[in-house]
């Protein structure tokens, strides 16, 4: 058998990716490789249902599965053992006040049947960027005035790619989707991107759906006005108690 060639991008062609029907099978949702992580080429495969995925020391890989993962803003679920500690920790959820430390914490995480991070100094470079120019969002999770969980991804029209979230408490990450959840379902918008299935995800309410549906979900929302800048109006310090009542 003959092995797969898979398509190389043209750095002087920002956002030319090849159509995402055509990522491989195996590995899943294997799409492309090359480009580079510049605003263009983020945004322009963000709004095509694409996203870098790469260990250090290869070339950008670039992927869009199928079936894509993720949440409805409104359906991120929490257990009753999840609300019950939840209940009892007044940890304060705000956004886009420690992005960089977010990145750095979701890079340095531990993750299960892997050595090292995939969020190497080039991927923190370029998602700083984003954030700078108000695409990228971290969700936070306080602890008196220390960070112990959150989250961080970029907003492309009204669907939010989520990218990475760390807990240094444990649940701290699940709240800062929770409220990022409340929050999204508030504003009207229909989706946030998860990219791929794992257990942590499908236990907080996390589903599949077919890249087909993903990508006409995103064309439409990717039309829709925004929220523009700095979200941290938006996350004022509340408490799992006050996103619930």
């Amino acid at each position: 058998m003959s092995p797969i060639r898979l398509p190389s991008l043209d750095i002087d062609r920002p956002g030319a990716f090849p159509p995402p029907e055509t990522a491989l099978r195996e590995p899943e949702g294997l799409l492309a490789w090359g480009g580079g992580l510049s605003p263009t080429w983020l945004l322009g495969a963000y709004r095509q249902g694409i996203f870098p995925w790469y260990n250090p020391g290869e070339p950008i890989l670039w992927w869009s599965p199928d079936p894509r993962y993720g949440f409805v803003p409104g359906n991120v679920h929490l257990g009753r053992s999840r609300q019950r500690v939840l209940r009892r920790m007044d940890w304060r959820v705000r956004a886009d006040t420690a992005f960089d430390a977010v990145v750095r914490h979701c890079a340095d995480a531990p993750r299960a049947g892997s050595h090292g991070t995939w969020i190497d100094a080039a991927m923190r470079d370029a998602y700083r960027t984003m954030h700078e120019l108000g695409y990228g969002h971290s969700i936070e999770i306080y602890e008196g005035d220390e960070l112990v969980g959150g989250l961080y991804g970029l907003a492309v029209g009204r669907v939010f790619c989520a990218e990475s979230m760390f807990s240094l408490r444990s649940q701290a990450s699940a709240l800062a989707l929770y409220a990022l959840g409340r929050t999204l379902a508030d504003w009207g918008w229909r989706w946030i991107d998860a990219q791929l299935y794992n257990p942590h995800l499908a236990l907080l309410g996390g589903q599949a759906m077919p890249r087909t549906d993903y990508l006409r979900l995103l064309r439409d929302d990717c039309a829709l006005p925004g929220r523009d800048g700095c979200w941290s109006e938006a996350f004022p310090g509340r408490t799992f108690r006050n996103y619930t009542g």
